[in-house]
C-alpha cells in the first residue's frame, strides 16, 4: 500500500512561545510592549466604566447606535479618539465603517466568492501570505487557520473587484481585521473602505500605478512644507520626498511595522474620521522628531524616517499631537490643485 505523504511541518511539534496580550511573539521587549504595563485597580475600574458607557451607547443588538451617533456625534468622536475598548473593536469598527450594513444587504455573497469562484491572483496571494504579520501566532503556522482565512479574504476581494484584484499591501489590512473579526466581516469591511461606504473610496491605493498613493504623497509633501517649513527645506536639500518613507503609511494605514497598540488607536480614528488621520499622524511623527531630523545627512535621515524612536510611538503622546494639527481645508485645496495639474498632464500625454 502506498504511503500517504505528510508535510514535515505538520509533524514538527509547535514550540512554546511567549506572546504579548495581542498575540505577537515576545522575542524580547519591543515597542509593542513598552506602553502595555500591568494595570492597577484604579485603571481596571476606569476601563470598566468606559465599557459600560460604550455598551449604553451601542445598545442591545446595536439598537441605539445610529440614533446616538446622530444625536451626539461630538461624544462619539471624543470616545473614539480616546480608544475603542478592545473587547468591542470588532463590532464598533463594523458600525463606524458601514461594513455591517453591507454584510446584511449581501447574504451569501462572500461564501459564493470563496467557494465557487476562481481568481487570477491566487498564486500571488499564496506567495505573500507568510509575509503578513509573521510574528503573530495566528498567522505563523503554514496552511494554519490564520493563513487560510487570510487567503480566503484576499481571494474573495480579488474576484469581487477585478479592477483592483490583489496588491501586496492589502494583506496587512486583511490581517489586522482578521485578528478582530471573522472572514466575512473582514471582507465586507475592506469593501466598505475601498468602495467608500462612509468616506471617499480608497481603491485608488491599489489600482495600477497606485494613483491615490501618488496623490496622497504629493499632498503630504506640501503639508510638510506648510507645517514644518524648516524640515521641508532640509528634505529638499537632501533630495528626500515622501515616496521614500511614507508610502507604506498610506497603503497599510500604519498597520505595517508600527507598534500594534498605536496602529489600533489610529484605526479607531481612521474608520470614523477618514484618511485625514494618516496625514496628521505622519506630520505629528515628523514634528516630534523635528529637531533631530533637521540635523541629519541623507543616509542617517533615511534610517531615522524608517526607525522612529520608541517614545515617539506612544499613542498617548503622539495622537493628541496629531489631533491638534489642522489639515482639512488645506488638504482639500491641495487635492483640487493636484487633480487639475494631473488632468492637464494627461491631456498633454
Amino acid at each position: 500500500m502506498e504511503k500517504e505523504y505528510v508535510d514535515d511541518d505538520e509533524l514538527r511539534p509547535v514550540p512554546q512561545v511567549k506572546v504579548n496580550r495581542f498575540g505577537f511573539v515576545k522575542l524580547e521587549l519591543n515597542s509593542s510592549d513598552v506602553f502595555v504595563k500591568r494595570k492597577s485597580a484604579f485603571e481596571y475600574d476606569r476601563e470598566e466604566r468606559r465599557n459600560r458607557k460604550w455598551r449604553k451607547m451601542i445598545g442591545i443588538g446595536t439598537s441605539d447606535w445610529k440614533h446616538y451617533a446622530r444625536r451626539k456625534p461630538h461624544v462619539v468622536k471624543r470616545r473614539i479618539r480616546k480608544g475603542v475598548p478592545d473587547c468591542m473593536r470588532s463590532l464598533v469598527w463594523q458600525l463606524i465603517s458601514g461594513s455591517r450594513d453591507l454584510l446584511l444587504m449581501n447574504p451569501g455573497v462572500y461564501e459564493q466568492l470563496v467557494i465557487y469562484e476562481t481568481s487570477a491572483s491566487e498564486l500571488d496571494i499564496i506567495r505573500d501570505i507568510s509575509r503578513t504579520f509573521p510574528s503573530h501566532v495566528f498567522f505563523q503556522q503554514r496552511h494554519g487557520p490564520g493563513q487560510r482565512s487570510l487567503y480566503n479574504v484576499l481571494k474573495a476581494y480579488s474576484v469581487y473587484d477585478k479592477d483592483v484584484g490583489y496588491v501586496q499591501g492589502m494583506g496587512c489590512l486583511a490581517g489586522l481585521l482578521l485578528l478582530y473579526m471573522c472572514e466575512e466581516d473582514a471582507f465586507w469591511l475592506i469593501v466598505a473602505l475601498l468602495k467608500g461606504a462612509v468616506h471617499a473610496p480608497m481603491e485608488g491605493l491599489y489600482l495600477a500605478g497606485l494613483p491615490l498613493v501618488q496623490q496622497y504623497l504629493s499632498q503630504f509633501e506640501q503639508l510638510v512644507r506648510v507645517h514644518l517649513p524648516k524640515l521641508g527645506e532640509h528634505f529638499s536639500q537632501e533630495m528626500i520626498n515622501p515616496s521614500m518613507y511614507a508610502s507604506q503609511w498610506f497603503i497599510t494605514v500604519f498597520s505595517y511595522s508600527f507598534p500594534f497598540p498605536l496602529a489600533l488607536r489610529i484605526w479607531d480614528v481612521f474608520l470614523y474620521e477618514g484618511v485625514h488621520i494618516v496625514f496628521k499622524v505622519g506630520l505629528a511623527l515628523l514634528k516630534y522628531c523635528h529637531d533631530d531630523l533637521v540635523k541629519l545627512p541623507f543616509e542617517k535621515l533615511m534610517h531615522a524616517l524608517r526607525n522612529f524612536p520608541e517614545d515617539a510611538m506612544n499613542p498617548d503622546t503622539l495622537l493628541p499631537m496629531a489631533y491638534s494639527i489642522k489639515v482639512s481645508k488645506l488638504l482639500e485645496d491641495l487635492k483640487q490643485e493636484y487633480k487639475q495639474k494631473n488632468g492637464k498632464l494627461q491631456k498633454q500625454d
